[in-house]
């Protein structure tokens, strides 16, 4: 945990005022869900010759270590003019394209000086707050759905949206190890944006989710944003915590879907009960919640197995931990919880349709029984 005699009531105390930051960067993430699936190999040939156009591929582990399902399209978009307390700065936006329908949008601002770290911590904050505020986000997005619109299946009337944030600090000075430098820097202000003292159980929550590998490397997670603390220029951290978020924003979007869906299926299974429903009512109201239960599963399925950490301890835990954070397994089981109830109204509409028709069936039997009865008698 931090020294207690480096911060005192939120204050800056010696020890954050002489660390220097040289290399850092805030990337802005904005996680779109556009549609039911996306077909990347179509997106791929209608992206070429725009720019950089490939698979994401993580670069400091081995390919056997984290597979991909369907490694989702990177291609670079044109970086937005950007200033900061009237100076130019640096970025840098890329797009990330997911098989399951989410466009990932990042915006990468880099530190244009060496700062202390009080000023590092303003930087970032007012990095973040003038990113999300620019234009570039709908602007970029229309444009690239515009440019693969042919490889997009079931396009979504409203899209829903997550944003996630992630500071990297590359180089310090003077150097420190993880420990020394949790020791010496108070990370709640830049976790959290709070000006403020927290209390101590908003401290600890803040600090929860810590991850170390390396002597000099650190990730520390929150809810909405991410610190990472890595001399070498990887940005494998940052690539899987945007996989998590756009895992999470599926799970929304399908749960919120399901939200939706379920009082017309009481609606339907009420009406069945009062029996206002003729039986082709039944079988087709069950045949579309049967295709919604299979849409669903299968997408859902195609979620979960997304990214597979299997042999890089380090990546598996920041990954398993934003999973927690996030409460992707609440997620899921919401989702596996009212697609159950779905699942078992189309049944019941199902039974009730063929005992409906069965039903049908043998008053029709009885009527031509009566008829050739009728008929005997009058030729009698």
């Amino acid at each position: 945990m931090r020294n207690e005699a480096t911060v005192l009531n939120g204050e800056t105390t010696g020890t954050e005022a002489t660390l220097t930051v040289h290399r850092a960067s805030v990337e802005v993430l904005r996680i779109f869900d556009v549609s039911y699936g996306i077909d990347l190999q179509e997106v791929e040939r209608r992206l070429q010759g725009r720019g950089s156009v490939g698979r994401i591929r993580l670069s400091s582990v081995e390919p056997k270590a984290i597979a991909f399902d369907d490694p989702p399209v990177v291609t670079d978009l044109v970086a937005p003019a950007l200033e900061l307390e009237g100076r130019r700065v640096e970025t840098r936006a890329s797009a990330r394209i997911y098989s399951f329908g989410v466009v990932s949008l990042s915006l990468e601002v880099w530190l244009p000086d060496p700062a202390a770290w009080p000023e590092f911590q303003r930087f970032a904050r007012e990095a973040e707050r003038e990113a999300a505020a620019l234009p570039f986000w709908r602007i970029s997005l229309d444009r690239l759905l515009n440019d693969f619109a042919a490889a997009i299946d079931k396009p979504n009337r409203v899209r829903m949206e997550e944003d996630y944030h992630v500071v990297s600090v590359r180089e310090l000075e003077p150097p420190l190890s993880s420990a020394e430098f949790l020791q010496a820097v108070d990370l709640v202000p830049v976790l959290t944006h709070e000006t403020q003292p927290l209390s101590e159980a908003a401290r600890r929550d803040a600090l929860r989710y810590v991850h170390s590998y390396y002597r000099d490397d650190l990730v520390v997670l929150t809810w909405d944003r991410a610190f990472v603390l890595d001399p070498s220029p990887d940005d494998d951290v940052a690539d899987v915590l945007e996989v998590a978020n756009a895992q999470l924003l599926e799970l929304r979007y399908y749960d919120d879907l399901l939200d939706q869906e379920l009082p017309r299926t009481y609606a339907l299974a009420a009406g069945a009960r009062r029996g206002t429903l003729l039986h082709r009512r039944y079988a087709r109201a069950a045949n579309e919640m049967r295709a919604l239960v299979a849409e669903i599963t299968l997408i859902t399925e195609k979620v979960d197995n997304a990214l597979k950490v299997t042999e890089d301890v380090y990546l598996a835990r920041v990954y398993t931990s934003a999973l927690e954070l996030f409460r992707f397994r609440f997620w899921a089981a919401s989702i596996d919880r009212k697609l159950s109830l779905i699942r078992d109204t189309y049944t019941a509409l199902y039974d009730e349709a063929v005992a409906t028709r069965s039903e049908w069936l043998e008053v029709a039997v009885i009527a031509l029984i009566l008829a050739e009865v009728l008929m005997a008698i009058w030729r009698g």
